[in-house]
């Protein structure tokens, strides 16, 4: 399990500078959500998806704008509702009757960041043309496979609040979601920065590209060659082993899950300035990589256990290597 990376200390330096101006590219526009924002960013350095859980009005789709601004890339969002089709998301084959031959016109799916809006609004068979698209970067119309852009990033939202008219993100669809996160109201202070400050158009209007969406993916690539030391995989291995075994879960992490879960975990050691993960860079990313993919048994779920919880106690329960 072990695997040495290939990068040299500067230019993971070099890289670390590049994530930091990202970050405060994000942090002008969404205020006071360090560690969100840093969660995103851990999922899409790791060539992940994102959902993020959260009542309407809290930033979302400007978090959404400002990320594809900084990276240089396009950004497309998609309202789904209950009557929304999958070719709405993947496109169709129009006929011309000019040439008497069908043509492709691409949907929104073709962009570097999707931003697919209260996703769990749409049918289960709307959401499931995303699942292709998320797991191999392609989709299939008319028997025929297409691919998307190199950096093709989701940023799923979802309601937890309203349940009429919607359907649950079956557990396959979750699985392919690197991270879960939440931005919550602000804080008091940057509440009132929001109310004084130029509002959301004049700041994200204000944000340069620090990268283009090929230097966006050279980062991808520099974070999957970070190193991750045998003991560090076992330790992984075992909180994903308690996540089987816990006897409130039914299902626990899948072996998609541990790829994401040590994946999301290289992005962080980037992130950091680091060339090696450490178990610290587990333990912060546990509960935001595992708790959505688990699945609790009815008697716990009835009870009000949370899958956080859930997830804590695994880290309670697994030794820390030294």
């Amino acid at each position: 399990m072990t695997r040495h990376g290939n990068t040299t200390t500067s230019q993971t330096t070099a890289s670390a500078e590049v994530i930091e101006r990202i970050q405060d590219n994000l942090g002008h526009v969404i205020m006071g959500k360090t560690a969100e924002i840093d969660l995103l960013l851990a999922g899409v350095l790791s060539g992940g998806h994102t959902l993020v859980e959260d009542i309407p009005g809290v930033g979302k789709t400007t978090l959404s704008k400002a990320l594809a601004r900084s990276v240089g890339g396009t950004l497309r969002r998609i309202q789904f509702t209950p009557d929304l089709l999958p070719t709405d998301i993947v496109g169709v084959s129009v006929y011309n009757p000019k040439d008497g031959d069908f043509h492709f016109k691409p949907g929104p799916i073709f962009t570097h960041i999707l931003l697919a809006d209260e996703i769990n609004r749409a049918s289960p068979r709307t959401q499931s043309a995303l699942l292709e698209a998320m797991g191999e970067k392609q989709v299939t119309v008319d028997g025929q496979s297409r691919s998307l852009e190199t950096l093709f990033v989701v940023i799923a939202t979802q309601n937890p609040i309203e349940f009429h008219g919607t359907y649950p993100l079956p557990e396959a669809q979750l699985d392919r979601f690197a991270v879960q996160l939440s931005l919550g109201y602000p804080a008091a202070a940057e509440a009132k920065r929001l109310l004084l400050d130029p509002g959301d158009t004049q700041r994200l209007a204000s944000i340069e590209p620090v990268i283009d969406p090929a230097g966006l993916v050279a980062l991808q690539r520099h974070a999957a060659q970070v190193a991750v030391e045998e003991t560090v995989a076992d330790y992984l291995l075992a909180l994903v082993e308690a996540s089987r075994t816990h006897p409130a879960i039914k299902l626990g992490v899948s072996p998609r899950g541990a790829l994401a879960f040590l994946a999301t975990a290289r992005a962080r050691a980037l992130m950091q300035g680091r060339e090696y993960v450490i178990p610290d860079d587990l333990k912060y990313l546990a509960v935001p990589v595992m708790a959505h993919r688990l699945v609790l048994h009815a008697q716990p779920q009835y009870a009000g256990v949370s899958k956080a919880a859930v997830v804590q106690e695994c880290l309670e329960q697994v030794k820390v290597p030294r």
